[in-house]
């Protein structure tokens, strides 16, 4: 069948079955492979993306459920300031060390500080605990999460 999804800011015509999942459209109709898969069963967080802002695992997401919803992936998502601000704080802080959950990890935490932009810990540890990170990384994630919403509060 054949859909027209509004990804990134750009209309996508994609032939796909409707029960397809968002990520493997992304990922292979469309070569966008920043959104990765982990456990192909929205557990780790790894395929997160935004559907009308809101966190949602790509990898569960049948394609013939997006409508007219708009999508944002980690290819975009510096582009909004939360986005920005998380990408800029996750540097900062060094968080990335085996880097494969990360794309999933800045999806969550920007739809974060979209919706919270003066987090507490526990609306972090709520905001993240569907993204699983092998490494270990979370002190450093909290910690840029905070960061990234004192810079929003400030304007940087």
């Amino acid at each position: 069948m054949a859909f027209t999804v509004s990804i990134n800011g750009s209309r996508h015509s994609v032939d796909v079955d409707g029960d397809t999942p968002l990520l493997w459209v992304l990922r292979d109709v469309l070569g966008m492979t920043g959104t990765k898969f982990g456990c192909g069963e929205a557990l780790c967080g790894a395929c997160t993306v935004h559907i009308d802002g809101v966190a949602t695992r790509s990898c569960v997401t049948p394609i013939d459920s997006i409508g007219k919803s708009t999508v944002t992936t980690i290819e975009a998502v510096g582009a909004t300031a939360p986005g920005a601000s998380i990408q800029k704080a996750w540097l900062n802080h060094e968080v990335v060390q085996c880097g494969y959950c990360q794309s999933g990890q800045i999806m969550s935490a920007s739809a974060l500080l979209a919706s919270n932009p003066h987090p507490t810990d526990a609306d972090i540890d709520e905001a993240m605990s569907g993204n699983i990170c092998r490494c270990g990384t979370y002190v450093r994630i909290r910690e840029a999460i905070k960061l990234a919403a004192q810079a929003n509060a400030k304007g940087d």
